[in-house]
Formats: structure tokens, C-alpha cells, sequence
């Protein structure tokens, strides 16, 4: 039996597909019923014998409601096996452009959203005799991505998280790893796959030429989850098309066009280009 949370995102739904089409069941956890529901009439042609798909609502923050989807994934068959958070995510922002909110957001998100499965999921898998977490990090934990200060910080933060929580878990046959994906399709990240230029730019800093497709990223989430990998925990797999060979792509462009000229002036000069404790001028 398998968790997702992020259940109805790219990644989510192809790690979902390679699950159940090798016939294990899978809940899905999301934050919209509607989206969940259609991601489960997606998946359905996929099945195989003996595979279910269940759904929770609820917020990957909200401890109760992790809580609530751990039980759910663990009574279909008595048991939970895998996990694996996909929330997360983050935002183009120059660090002066942050504040004490914003930035620690982006943390929660990312950091937090996986802390909470991890946390939760122990009891059952130990009740399981073992399981695997696998975890979605960023090539932002190892590139340096100027502008992107939050979320590099925070997938940074999330790959210590799976060292240590391997380290401590592995007593209980526990596996927990991360795959560290590039810029990968989904909703947040189609407008950067319709834009040539900036798909261009950021397929020049990969040697394999392209960038991700969620079938990419769920490929090693499968070997990771699977018996495949019973003698490995505590690893991030860059899945990335070789960009950490090279660097990142420059996201100036992006910045400005984000926020205007003035303001990326004014970062570029060293100024906070508005009060950044008023969260809605730039929302």
C-alpha cells in the first residue's frame, strides 16, 4: 500500500501510475476532492488486478489531516509500505524581496509537508516489518540558483532531513531516500515549457538536452520504493538530465519580467524595492 500526498500533481499521478501498474493500491492526498477525483478517472485504464486507488482531502500541513490519510492508506490492507510527499514547491524571489513570512513559507512547504508523513508513517510501517519513504528534493539543494533563495534553502534543509531520518529509521527496516528532479512539466511549471526561450535556457545547462517529464522523476521514485533498492537509504538521486555537471540557467530575465524593471533595479543596487512586510503588493 502506497501514500502520495501531492496526489493530483504531475508527479504524484505518474508515481501513482507506476505503482498501481504494478498492481499495488494507492491513496491519493490532496488538497481538492474535485482535482483527486479526476486524477483517479486518469488513472483507472492503468489498474491492475487487485489495485485500488482511494482519496483523502485535506492539507499536507495539517497534522490531523496527515494523521487521517496515514490511517486511511494503512486499513486497505492492514498495512502502509511506501510513502512518498510530493508537496513542496517555491517561488522566483530576490532575497530582498523576502521577509520573515514569506521565506519561512517556503520552508514549512517543503520541509514540514515531509516531516509530517515521515513522522506519522512510522507505526505503521514498523507494524509492517519495514517500508520506504521516498522524498521530492530539487536540483536547487545543490545548484546555486541565485533568486531562489527560500526554496534552495529549503530543499537543502529537506535532503539533511533524509539523512538524518534514515540514519534513525533504518532500525526499523525503514528506507528513506529523496530524488533531487530538474525542472520537470507540471501545472506550476507549463508556462516555462511553453516559453521557447526559457525552455532554451534552461536545456542548454543540461547535457541530455531537454528538461523533465513527470515520468522521469516517478521512474526513480519506483526503483526507490521498490525491492530494487532494499540496501539503499539515506540517498538523493539527482534526476536532472545532467545539469549538475554544468550550472544553472540565469533567471534574471525571469526576475524582472516578474517584478518589473524598477524593482530588479532596486535588487540589483542593493534595495528592497518595496516594503516587503506588505504581502500584498507583490501577490
Amino acid at each position: 500500500m502506497a501514500l502520495i500526498t501531492g496526489g493530483s500533481g504531475g508527479i504524484g499521478t505518474a508515481c501513482a501510475r507506476s505503482f498501481i501498474e504494478d498492481g499495488a493500491s494507492v491513496t491519493l492526498m490532496g488538497r481538492g476532492l474535485e482535482s483527486l477525483i479526476a486524477t483517479r478517472r486518469s488513472l483507472e485504464p492503468a489498474l491492475a488486478e487487485a489495485a485500488t486507488i482511494e482519496l483523502f482531502a485535506g492539507d499536507a500541513l495539517d497534522k490531523a489531516d496527515v494523521v487521517a490519510a496515514i490511517d486511511l492508506a494503512a486499513s486497505i490492507h492492514g498495512k502502509l509500505d511506501i510513502c512518498v510527499p510530493t508537496v513542496g514547491g517555491g517561488s522566483i524571489r530576490p532575497l530582498l524581496m523576502h521577509n520573515v513570512e514569506s521565506f519561512q513559507r517556503e520552508l514549512e512547504l517543503n520541509i514540514i509537508s515531509a516531516f509530517l508523513v515521515v513522522r506519522y508513517a512510522v507505526k505503521p510501517m514498523l507494524a509492517a516489518g519495514g517500508g520506504s519513504i521516498v522524498c521530492i528534493s530539487s536540483d536547487a539543494a545543490k545548484l546555486v540558483f541565485p533568486w531562489l533563495p527560500a526554496y534552495s534553502t529549503a530543499k537543502s534543509g529537506l535532503e539533511g532531513f533524509v539523512r538524518a531520518a534514515a540514519e534513525e529509521l533504518s532500525r526499523f527496516r525503514i528506507r528513506v531516500n529523496a530524488v533531487r528532479p530538474g525542472l520537470t512539466r507540471t501545472e506550476a511549471t507549463a508556462s516555462l515549457f511553453d516559453d521557447a526561450a526559457t525552455y532554451q535556457a534552461f536545456a542548454a545547462e543540461k547535457p541530455l538536452g531537454r528538461l523533465g517529464e513527470p515520468e522521469d522523476i516517478a521512474a526513480g521514485v519506483r526503483y526507490l520504493a521498490g525491492p530494487e533498492s532494499s540496501w539503499v537509504t539515506g540517498q538523493s538521486f539527482a534526476i536532472e538530465g545532467g545539469n549538475e555537471l554544468r550550472k544553472a540557467p540565469d533567471m534574471a530575465a525571469m526576475v524582472e519580467q516578474i517584478y518589473g524593471s524598477e524593482a530588479y533595479q532596486a535588487v540589483l543596487a542593493g534595495e528592497a524595492p518595496f516594503d516587503v512586510r506588505d504581502e500584498d503588493e507583490w501577490h
